[in-house]
């Protein structure tokens, strides 16, 4: 079990190598592991039913700074991102803390789960302040 290489000095936000999810485990995963959003990473809450609907904070990386993005679209990024194993690593029968997906246009996108609602995901951007991780990410979405 081995991350990929990233510049930073985060280990828990890495991308697992190729072969760190194994059919079942990714079947699993598929199966238990829900995207639901997040009102602080909202400019256009769409259709997500969020309470309250929208609540920015500055610090926080919007999904839709770009382009509104509906449930049905972010939910199938995030299977695509389960799908092709880009996840960070995690324990045996345990859960990623990060997955990563790419739409598209090439827009770079990082679900995140919370302590305490470890089934549960919601997602930002990554934008252009943090343009190696994209390249890193866009790197590993193309070569699985």
């Amino acid at each position: 079990m081995t991350g990929g290489k990233r510049q930073g000095n985060r280990p828990d936000r890495r991308i697992a190598d190729r072969s760190f999810l194994q059919d079942a485990e990714k079947t699993r995963l598929l199966n238990d592991l829900v995207y639901v959003g997040s009102s602080l990473h909202k400019l256009r809450p769409g259709d997500y039913g969020l309470v309250p609907p929208s609540n920015p904070r500055p610090s926080k990386s919007a999904c839709d700074e770009v382009r509104s993005i509906l449930i049905s679209e972010a939910a199938l990024l995030f299977r695509r991102g389960l799908e092709k194993g880009m996840v960070s690593v995690f324990p045996q029968g345990g859960m990623p803390k990060y997955v990563w997906a790419v739409d598209d246009g090439g827009e770079v996108y990082e679900a995140k789960t919370k302590p305490g609602q470890e089934s549960r995901y919601h997602g930002y951007r990554i934008g252009e302040d943090e343009q190696p991780w994209r390249e890193y990410v866009l790197r590993a979405w193309r070569e699985r």
